[in-house]
């Protein structure tokens, strides 16, 4: 059978002010992607063959969101806010094109999966022309609701022009709807402005279709499935629900999450086998850890890679190009940026390491920075294998350490240091015998004269 095709028109145009934000509010984040990001990403999965995204005036920003996730989805902008189906109509050049099926979808629904849309399609290909995404929300109150004829949907009611009866009717309407292509367009033109606010609403479309003697039914999902957001409060409920989902993918693919409430994930972390997460870690994006790596507690990592039973923190923090090899340990209170750490290399407390190379089985002592920045630009550290680096010593890039070579604590070195030899850059210690005795001697001298 020929897979259908799909147009998924993402309605984008919302701002942020009631997120109290400058930001538009489908740019606002949950577990480390935008709304929008989360909205496109379940569209691609779903078998949409081509993406449209509907913005509002002078929004290039989210724009730019939509293609930086889809690069050929094309963007339209609704100059005039005058209601879903409107908002719908100003993607009328890719409504004109062929497809079998037609996603309407919310970019400020991040929760939304790829199975769900893929059900919403389903009855697309029994005949139905139109498909109603339901929920039964524990308070349906605002709601507008589905009113049903057995399988069939008769209309949707918005809760201000329900009946008593009606407003009892727990299977509400998600907003999010699947046309067949070959009737879409027609319907959508058909939807007038003939209420108090004059704009064209898409809840029109169920009673439209039945009027052109064209089926409407439903499909039902969670609650969680659809959250919509339109403030701060909504964004946090979202980002607990995605945690929740993300922890549960993680201990189900075999992770050791020792406290998994206080361990936050981003939505694109990878996990190997047998890998044990403490309490109270947080993944940013671009975070790969290998098999049988251990993340210690209160660490924070982002666009890093944690390779084969390394060990990360406690306290540790781990920026972009943070790459750690087979068995390295990287301890509390250290930092590490685009830095490679090779195999068995260790720095285990209190140390800085940034655009530089540690070789296998080198030491980083306690209090050693890498003073990678001159105020200008970055400059590299190499650090060779077996290399012994003392506490308390700062190396000035861009400079190299040899293989084997040992750095005396409390250098400053800023030459290169062959291999196997020994560098200190300190001042020569000077001990006075008796010093310490005649200074206390003196000090209590001036005070009985006092």
């Amino acid at each position: 059978m020929t897979a259908r095709s799909c147009l998924a028109i993402v309605l984008a145009a919302g701002e942020g002010t009631r997120m109290r934000s400058a930001k538009a509010k489908v740019l606002h984040e949950v577990a480390g992607r935008s709304l929008l990001a989360h909205v496109l990403g379940a569209v691609a999965k779903a078998g949409v063959t081509s993406a449209a995204v509907v913005i509002g005036p002078g929004q290039d920003e989210v724009a730019a969101e939509a293609k930086r996730i889809l690069a050929d989805a094309a963007t339209f902008t609704q100059h005039e806010r005058r209601g879903t189906a409107h908002a719908v109509l100003a993607a009328r050049s890719a409504l004109e094109k062929p497809a079998d099926d037609i996603l309407i979808v919310y970019g400020d629904t991040p929760l939304i999966r790829p199975e769900t849309l893929s059900r919403l399609r389903a009855p697309l290909a029994q005949g139905a022309a139109l498909v109603v995404l339901g929920f039964r929300p524990s308070d349906p109150t605002g709601y507008g609701r589905l009113i049903m004829d057995g399988n069939e949907l008769l209309a949707i009611r918005e809760e201000a022009d329900a009946s008593e009866s009606e407003k009892k009717i727990g299977l509400c309407n998600a907003g999010i709807m699947a046309f067949a292509g070959d009737s879409a367009l027609a319907i959508l033109e058909k939807i007038g402005n003939a209420n108090s606010k004059h704009e064209f609403y898409l809840t029109d479309a169920v009673e439209i279709a039945r009027d052109m003697k064209l089926r409407a039914v439903t499909a039902e999902v969670e609650e969680d499935d659809v959250r919509g957001i339109n403030t701060k409060a909504q964004l946090a409920e979202a980002e607990a629900v995605a945690q929740k989902r993300l922890r549960d993918a993680a201990l189900a693919a075999g992770v050791t999450l020792i406290a998994p409430e206080t361990v936050f994930l981003c939505a694109d972390t990878k996990f190997g086998k047998d890998v044990v997460v403490e309490p109270y870690v947080v993944f940013g994006e671009k975070v790969t850890v290998d098999d049988g790596a251990v993340i210690r507690s209160f660490s924070h990592l982002a666009g890093a890679h944690v390779g084969k039973g390394a060990i990360v923190g406690p306290f540790a923090r781990l920026r972009p190009g943070a790459d750690l090899g087979e068995g390295a340990h990287i301890g509390n209170f250290v930092e590490i940026k685009a830095a490679v750490i090779e195999a068995g290399a260790k720095a285990n407390h209190l140390a800085y390491i940034g655009d530089a190379f540690v070789g296998a089985n080198a030491n980083v002592g306690a209090g050693t920075i890498t003073c990678n920045y001159d105020g200008i630009d970055k400059h590299p550290t190499k650090i060779g294998k077996g290399a012994f680096i003392g506490s308390n010593s700062a190396l000035v890039a861009p400079v190299e350490i040899g293989d084997g070579a040992y750095i005396g604590s409390g250098s400053v070195i800023t030459e290169n240091v062959p291999a196997d030899a020994l560098a200190l850059g300190r001042g020569r210690q000077v001990v006075k015998e008796g010093w310490a005795s005649r200074l206390r001697g003196l000090k209590r001298l001036g005070k009985k004269k006092a």
